[in-house]
């Protein structure tokens, strides 16, 4: 069975074929820009995006979207993840984080899922873990060398590509292989 994946991600791609394909999944990639509206919920986001790509390809479509939650920050940067890496960084976050205690954190992720011409339904996964004190590691990037998943005693950052997929929960790509085969 094809999913057709709407995204301009690498590593998406590579965490859905390593879950999928083991499944009997093909995973084809298609890059293009879709409306991303602004919410404060990472699964309506996605379910949004989802549904518009789906219109706009007039096919079943995969979409993802994810956010990294900190609750000692109220949950910021949660849905507006893309835009705190951008303008502030793994560094404002580390200085936002200053004098504080609880570095608890994780990430959401959200798949979309959207057959032609119906709702999208989305499957939803976390990985746990805190903010680290400093930066560290030269692998990945963004969030990568400041996040220790639960576990580990380093970040992301600190681990090569094939061994940072697997520390990264991936229960929503086994929710969406179930829902696909059947439905």
């Amino acid at each position: 069975m094809e999913i057709v994946y709407v995204t301009g991600n690498w590593a998406k791609i590579a965490s859905a074929k390593q879950v999928l394909e083991p499944l009997g999944f093909t995973i084809k990639n298609i890059k293009m820009d879709t409306i991303e509206i602004q919410s404060d919920s990472i699964e309506d986001v996605a379910k949004y995006s989802a549904k518009n790509a789906s219109d706009k390809l007039k096919c079943d479509v995969l979409k993802n979207d994810s956010g990294l939650v900190i609750p000692s920050l109220k949950g910021f940067p949660g849905p507006y993840t893309h835009y705190a890496d951008d303008t502030i960084g793994e560094d404002g976050i580390l200085k936002l984080m200053d004098g504080i205690e609880d570095r608890e954190a994780y990430f959401v992720e959200v798949l979309a899922y959207c057959k032609y011409g119906e709702e999208p339904v989305a499957f939803i996964c976390k990985t746990e873990g805190t903010i680290a004190f400093k930066k560290s590691g030269t692998y990945g990037w963004s969030w990568d060398f400041i996040f220790i998943p639960k576990g580990q005693d380093k970040t992301l950052g600190n681990f090569e590509d094939e061994e940072r997929f697997n520390l990264w929960n991936n229960t929503a790509y086994i929710q969406l292989a179930d829902y696909l085969k059947n439905n």
